[in-house]
């Protein structure tokens, strides 16, 4: 008996009435024993010794999304450094342990 693959479903996708898109340069991560909360926001710098955050959006992942998420962001940056060069990130950014802005 040979055992076929089932076939792939056909995924139809769609927007719902309140979808958007926002530019972030923030994003918190937060989480629990339950879910991963990511919080987007601007950041912007009005005085040379303060920095806004004006958060506009939540996104809740249960912890198999967030690295089903991980996964594919990771193959896509490889793609990304592969076409335009290796992204260098600044060494003020937060290091595990704190938000990640």
């Amino acid at each position: 008996m040979s055992q076929s693959k089932p076939a792939e479903p056909k995924l139809n996708l769609s927007t719902t009435p309140d979808y958007r898109e926002g530019y972030a340069n923030s994003v918190q991560v937060r989480m629990s024993v339950w879910d991963f909360l990511l919080v987007f926001g601007t950041m912007s710098q009005d005085a040379p010794d303060e920095l806004s955050v004006k958060n506009f959006q939540g996104i809740y992942l249960s912890p198999q999304q967030a690295k089903a998420l991980l996964n594919v962001l990771g193959h896509n940056l490889a793609q990304y450094e592969q076409t335009f060069g290796t992204i260098t990130l600044d060494q003020q950014v937060p290091q595990a342990g704190g938000p990640v802005h």
